[in-house]
């Protein structure tokens, strides 16, 4: 890790935190300007009160856009902290909230359509804390953007939509507005009961039954993951490349069935053996004696050695104990190293994953994609 990088992640009040922070703060002042009477504490209070509802809207709409401004904050800064990746979801769900609970105080919108896309969010929840115990991520889906989008949107015209500029306009137009809105709210409510069944049934194999399943089967999805990365990386021009231990080969497998990766694919090394590693990635025997194969140091000179060989912009590697044999107690089955090189320079980390061989070659496939995506959205 770089002196910057570990400054960095030394401290939370980073930009992007602090947007995430300020968003959270202003939740209040939402609440307060959709419900309180405050019109009529202005002068001009009955004129003021026509404007109350699109006040309203455009500070929600506000608000919103600032969950766009930290996540460029946090990655083009390379400031993405574990304090970041907690209160942001937190601040989306407590806005959204906020303004479900304000619509239903206020007559516009039916109490159970709230309580089933906040229960969504209580349910999503607790699964990604149970899936965070046994060291696995469940990767979000389109579903999830796409039921986020449309409930803004679909609050949006909830909060306008009986105000009195609308009331006021032509009846045909009032009448497909209503109409309009509530499809849309129908859309959001629909795409979040879709997207709660999705992590459920990726998330199927932390409860040992329910939906069958191979034990190899991933909890996140390989095939999305690397068409992110590929989509990422053709429009930003960048070439990729890998350097893989435990998985042999199975990143490369992954970014090569995406069509068109022929474009910024240029190819990867399977270093299954450390004589590989020592004549192919340049990785130090010196470092392969004194720390192991899988280990930071290691994990760091196979990706810049990967990038390298292959004339790339960016290169993963990964190494580690995939089972079931082979652990110790300083390095047990599921550790895995995770090296990335590219113009920022290298950085690595470690995972921790359970299950069968399989299952953890998986995990590490799907962590791996998560790096190569992270570092095209910085660069």
């Amino acid at each position: 890790m770089s002196d910057s990088q570990q400054g960095s992640a030394a401290t939370i009040w980073t930009p992007a935190n602090i947007v995430t922070c300020i968003r959270i703060g202003l939740v209040p002042v939402f609440m307060a300007v959709i419900i309180s009477p405050w019109p009529q504490w202005v002068p001009f209070g009955n004129e003021v009160a026509a404007f109350q509802p699109w006040v309203a809207a455009i500070l929600f709409a506000l608000i919103s856009c600032t969950d766009a401004l930290d996540g460029y904050l946090a990655r083009s800064r390379g400031e993405v902290t574990d304090f970041g990746k907690f209160v942001d979801p937190l601040a989306d769900k407590i806005l959204v909230a906020a303004a479900l609970l304000a619509l239903c105080e206020l007559g516009e919108l039916p109490s159970w359509i709230a309580l089933v896309i906040i229960c969504r969010e209580f349910i999503i929840s607790g699964l990604r804390m149970l899936a965070a115990t046994k060291g696995l991520v469940i990767a979000a889906s389109w579903y999830g953007k796409a039921k986020t989008v449309t409930t803004i949107i679909a609050i949006l015209m909830f909060i306008t939509k009986n105000s009195v500029w609308m009331v006021s306009q032509d009846a045909t137009f009032v009448l497909w507005f209503n109409v309009l809105a509530w499809v849309v709210m129908a859309a959001a409510l629909l795409l979040t009961i879709w997207s709660m069944i999705d992590y459920f049934v990726k998330a199927a194999p932390l409860f040992g039954k329910g939906i069958p399943a191979k034990e190899e089967e991933a909890i996140v999805d390989a095939e999305s993951a690397a068409a992110q990365v590929i989509a990422a990386a053709i429009e930003a021009n960048l070439r990729l490349s890998t350097a893989e231990s435990c998985t042999g080969g199975l990143i490369s497998g992954a970014l090569t069935s995406v069509p068109g990766s022929s474009a910024v694919v240029e190819g990867g090394v399977t270093s299954y053996s450390n004589d590989v590693k020592k004549s192919v990635l340049g990785v130090s025997a010196d470092d392969l004696a004194k720390f192991g194969a899988v280990s930071e140091p290691v994990a760091l000179q196979m990706a810049a050695g990967s990038r390298l060989v292959c004339s790339t912009d960016i290169a993963v590697s990964v190494t580690g104990i995939a089972g079931p044999g082979g652990g110790s107690d300083e390095k047990p089955v599921g550790t895995v190293w995770f090296g990335i090189s590219s113009k920022r320079g290298d950085r690595a980390e470690v995972m921790h994953f359970d299950g069968s061989r399989g299952l953890v070659r998986e995990q590490t496939v799907c962590h791996a994609l998560n790096m190569m995506a992270e570092e095209i959205r910085t660069l």
